[in-house]
């Protein structure tokens, strides 16, 4: 380190000239200001001893406490004590322990300007939240309500694209990575109703953007967790919590106001590369001297990839691309919804989507929608008598329907462009079916659909949205368009038949801040209407209410229809926490 890092000695006090994005010269001043690493890594750059914190001086046996003072490490103090090393190894290895270090010689960070590595240790989303303080609470509630009763309400969760079922459940896996942690992380609070301040920090700590606000709830969070981690201790599973990870997130809210969101200096990205330059090399090899097959084969791969732009950079000739105008990063969710070109299924009969894709009341929804696009001076005739009149004299003149089983959402760029080889959310609306001698269940996903007039699903509020099931998306055939509709009216391409649950209260519940919702019945039956695809925002997750044992007869297949009652997922994703927490 002290060689790769020998270069700002001088640049950081002299300056170096650097020309910007634009092309203007600035004179700058390059500083080690940040150091991104694990616990270990930062206790072997810092020198401090196991156990303790690496940025300050809080005693080990209060790392449990929220409320227990500290000071960052004086970096002075420390300085002082290494310029001892020339007055002998015992004057060195006692002045080093006053100060609170291990007597290391002449780490990197002594001579370098204006630097302070106490300051530059920084927040670890990846070891100190998932791989640290989840692991540990997957643990104390797999002691708190046993491994059988856990594994058996991951089994019963309903699927949804942001949800990875774990099928043998969770308590048994081993050596979980990251990824898995944040798996489980999005249904964690739908199997164990507790602790729901660790979650919130989790997430507001991952935010792309942060103001005084967010940084008060990122810190209410996690005074939420400390007030309520006494359970543990009371039902004999923990002794303290004396863990430094924990301590670690106490500085969150000022190390993001030094070097701002965790997104900089995540280890998450600096680990994925350990399968790009590593795993992926080694197994190229044949395990035999491999360092030099490694190393000649990144050197081509790289060369491979050099060569592939510049073609494509020359086939695509001198097209003038349009400027580029960088923006700083916002809590908007940019996405597109598609639809395939042709239907999943050409022709489907109206008794096979009442049959197989479970939409019951299809035909008199359907009537529905056509008298109200018929009739649309009338601003929500939804569950008026003139309505039910009207559409009994609807007559459909089709027998079938072309009928899509997928909508995806796609990411958009900068630019608002869509990118479909990215997916970042997707509902599935599939009938049950026949495979071999048994019956493949139905899946039909849940959604959020924006019932409001304001598109912009945040200025609109979770007023306007209601969680919905579909359970058909089908288009009307361009032929009887002209016999169902007068000219003037514009018939929306793709249709959904939704079955609904229940408005949103309020206020969320005040134990764990989930929105409970339950199936609309209107007379003993499922309340359903069609809807335009364009209303549909995304996918949701619902959570059953287990109760306190899961009824054992229900699967992940049939929960949605076994359960009466379920709360709306919150963690689904980042886009749904900040929307309903």
């Amino acid at each position: 380190m002290s060689r790769v890092l020998a270069p700002l000695k001088s640049v950081g006090l002299d300056g170096i000239t650097m020309a910007s994005g634009d092309g203007t010269l600035h004179r700058c001043h390059l500083l080690f200001a940040s150091f991104v690493g694990d616990y270990p890594e930062q206790l072997l750059a810092t020198g401090i001893k196991f156990g303790e914190c690496p940025k300050c001086d809080i005693e080990a046996d209060e790392m449990g406490s929220n409320t227990a003072p500290y000071h960052l490490r004086r970096l002075r103090e420390v300085l002082d004590a290494l310029a001892t090393l020339d007055e002998g190894s015992m004057s060195f290895v006692r002045a080093c322990s006053a100060a609170g270090i291990k007597p290391i010689i002449h780490p990197f960070w002594e001579d370098l300007p204006f630097a302070n590595v106490f300051c530059a240790i920084t927040p670890d989303v990846l070891h100190q939240l998932y791989q640290g303080l989840v692991k540990h609470l997957l643990g104390w509630l797999k002691a708190a309500c046993g491994a059988a009763e856990i594994d058996a309400r991951c089994r019963r969760l309903p699927p949804n694209h942001h949800i990875r079922l774990f099928t043998k459940g969770i308590t048994g896996l081993s050596r979980i990575s990251g990824t898995e942690h944040s798996q489980i992380c999005h249904f964690l609070l739908g199997i164990v109703i507790a602790v729901h301040g660790l979650l919130d920090f989790l997430y507001l700590a991952q935010y792309p953007c942060h103001s005084s606000e967010t940084l008060q709830l990122l810190d209410d969070a996690l005074g939420l967790f400390h007030e309520n981690k006494d359970i543990f201790i009371d039902l004999g599973i923990r002794d303290n919590f004396n863990l430094p990870k924990l301590h670690a997130t106490r500085h969150y809210s000022y190390m993001i106001m030094m070097l701002g969101t965790t997104d900089n200096y995540n280890t998450e990205y600096t680990e994925r590369l350990h399968i790009d330059y590593a795993k992926d090399a080694y197994r190229a090899t044949n395990h035999k001297d491999e360092f030099v097959q490694m190393t000649r084969w990144l050197e081509r791969k790289e060369k491979i990839l050099r060569h592939d732009k510049y073609v494509n950079w020359r086939l695509a000739g001198d097209v003038e691309s349009e400027p580029h105008h960088s923006r700083p990063p916002d809590m908007t969710f940019r996405r597109l919804q598609t639809m395939p070109k042709h239907p999943t299924a050409k022709a489907v009969t109206i008794d096979r989507l009442v049959d197989d894709y479970g939409a019951t009341f299809f035909c008199e929804a359907l009537a529905r929608y056509i008298t109200q696009l018929r009739h649309p001076e009338d601003p929500n005739p939804l569950h008026e008598r003139a309505l039910e009149i009207l559409a009994r004299d609807i007559h459909f003149p089709f027998r079938t329907l072309p009928v899509f089983h997928k909508i995806k959402w796609v990411s958009v760029d900068a630019r608002g462009h869509g990118n479909a080889t990215v997916t970042l959310d997707s509902v599935h609306a599939r009938p049950q079916r026949r495979s071999g001698s048994g019956l493949l269940p139905r899946r039909s996903d849940t959604v959020l659909v924006n019932l409001g007039v304001n598109t912009e699903v945040v200025s609109a509020g979770i007023e306007a949205l209601r969680v919905g099931q579909v359970r058909v998306v089908f288009s009307l055939p361009s032929k009887t368009l002209p016999l169902l509709f007068p000219p003037t009216v514009q018939v929306p391409s793709h249709l959904a038949y939704i079955e609904w649950f229940s408005p949103f209260a309020l206020a969320p519940d005040r134990h764990h801040g989930l929105y409970k919702v339950s199936r609309s019945f209107l007379g003993g039956a499922k309340v359903a209407s069609i809807v335009p695809l364009s209303k549909i925002v995304r996918s949701a997750h619902l959570l059953p209410n287990f109760g306190a044992v899961v009824p054992r007869e229900w699967s992940s297949d049939t929960v949605l229809d076994d359960c009466d009652t379920f709360w709306l997922n919150s963690y689904l994703d980042r886009f749904t926490y900040y929307i309903f927490k």
